[in-house]
């Protein structure tokens, strides 16, 4: 069976809920359309994010990319919609008073806010290993697991750890397409404390990082590039995007294929 896209996932207000969509187009700064288009930032500037406000798991957010719809609100508490861009003042005033500090609502229409600036391209696993990392715990699937890691492309019809090919040592980057679209991947994910806890309460899983790194570790495929993994507590794919795949679509069941494995400067 060949790799095929078979999901992808954006995150309109960066470390709130995503969306499905069956295609998307890749923007200028390299992520892919409404994919954390706007965050959060308190007074000083500072995203509210996952990794500094455990409060932020508790916030229920749906967005319509047709009709800039958002609405969001504690998860078992009273949500108020806003149209985006326009509304922005007051769904900032909105979430300043859900969370009891001053916030704003920024927006970047050119590629949005991405964790890894020097790999700001959609993010990349696999189906076989969300099923294969889900099944290290006992009260996590694979659905709450994607929560958790929050990838943009989902690959169906390959292997568990299969995206582990997408990456080579430091220096080198690994060429794919996606329907012919083309990507350049660079180094598998660093997680950070998020994937450690509840997607909807933000409650600890007691040992999840320690059996992640454990597990990671006996399970690296022998394709994965061992010159990143100081640490084990990696898994996804962050990606690069070249010039001319800006404005480029992908779309679910595009067939994707690897390609050769180049200088980083190349």
């Amino acid at each position: 069976m060949a790799a095929t896209l078979d999901s992808v996932h954006v995150y309109p207000v960066k470390s709130l809920d995503g969306i499905e969509r069956d295609r998307t187009t890749v923007r200028e700064s390299g992520g892919l359309a409404f994919d954390r288009e706007y965050t959060v930032r308190d007074a000083d500037g500072d995203y509210v994010n996952g990794k500094r406000e455990r409060r932020v798991h508790r916030l229920a957010s749906e967005f319509d990319p047709d009709s800039g719809r958002w609405t969001v609100g504690p998860r078992d508490g009273e949500r108020e919609t806003f149209r985006l861009p326009d509304e922005r003042g007051a769904a900032s005033e909105f979430l300043t008073d859900v969370l009891g500090y001053e916030v704003r609502i920024d927006r970047d229409a050119t590629g949005g806010f991405p964790d890894d600036g020097r790999a700001s391209g959609p993010t990349v696993v696999s189906r076989a290993t969300l099923d294969a990392v889900a099944g290290w715990y006992d009260e996590i699937d694979a659905t709450e697991l994607r929560r958790r890691l929050r990838p943009n492309l989902v690959v169906g019809g390959v292997e568990p750890f299969w995206e582990d090919r997408l990456y080579a040592d430091r220096e080198s980057v690994v060429r794919f397409t996606v329907g012919g679209t083309r990507f350049e991947g660079r180094n598998p994910c660093k997680r950070c404390v998020v994937p450690t806890r509840d997607p909807d309460t933000g409650a600890e899983t007691p040992g999840f990082r320690e059996r992640f790194v454990s597990r990671r570790e006996t399970t690296l495929p022998e394709w994965a590039g061992e010159d990143w993994y100081d640490h084990y507590f990696r898994l996804m794919v962050n990606t690069r995007v070249p010039p001319e795949t800006v404005g480029a679509r992908v779309a679910v069941g595009d067939e994707i294929e690897i390609g050769e494995t180049v200088d980083v400067g190349e």
